[in-house]
């Protein structure tokens, strides 16, 4: 049922369960699996375990269903200026990357932050992230290097890092 995207969360009750079909039903999506004789409790422990799990996910798609609709909203401008905006790059650097000026790329983020609901700056990175227009380096990969890099920049002769 997972391969048809049906996501209904599914209880087994067994009287001849063993270890080896234990495992199969949870690979294939299982919430639990309960072998008789099974008390009371444990069963309607596990539906209310399975029916609270559900309507987390259900709670998670909505969410995102609502942060695709503001998305979709912005114009393709305001999409690009928010993508290069969470992805670290400064005003000046996007201005020059879509040879806009920086005044433009202002109000296409000031715009983007609007549409999208973001209280903050932070906001709207993480409704970046959360609709893929933004990696995030995996936790080997933090270990490894940080994941925003300062780079160093030019103030008259001196230069601050």
């Amino acid at each position: 049922m997972a391969e048809l995207g049906i996501h209904i969360p599914i209880i087994f009750m067994t009287g001849y369960g063993d270890i080896p079909m234990t495992v199969a039903a949870m690979k294939a999506g299982a919430e639990h699996f309960l072998c008789k004789p099974f008390r009371e409790q444990e069963l309607l422990d596990a539906v209310t375990k399975a029916l609270q799990k559900e309507g987390s996910r259900r709670e998670r798609l909505c969410r995102l269903a609502a942060v695709r609709d503001c998305f979709r909203s912005l114009t393709p401008r305001e999409s690009e200026v928010m993508a290069h905006a969470a992805s670290g790059l400064t005003n000046k650097e996007i201005a020059a990357a879509m040879c806009i000026s920086v005044v433009t790329v202002k109000v296409h983020r000031c715009q983007a932050m609007r549409k999208m609901r973001a209280r903050s700056f932070a906001d709207l990175v993480l409704l970046a992230q959360t609709l893929g227009l933004v990696l995030l380096p995996s936790e080997s990969e933090a270990d490894e290097q940080p994941a925003i890099r300062l780079q160093p920049r030019q103030l008259g002769a001196a230069t601050i890092a």
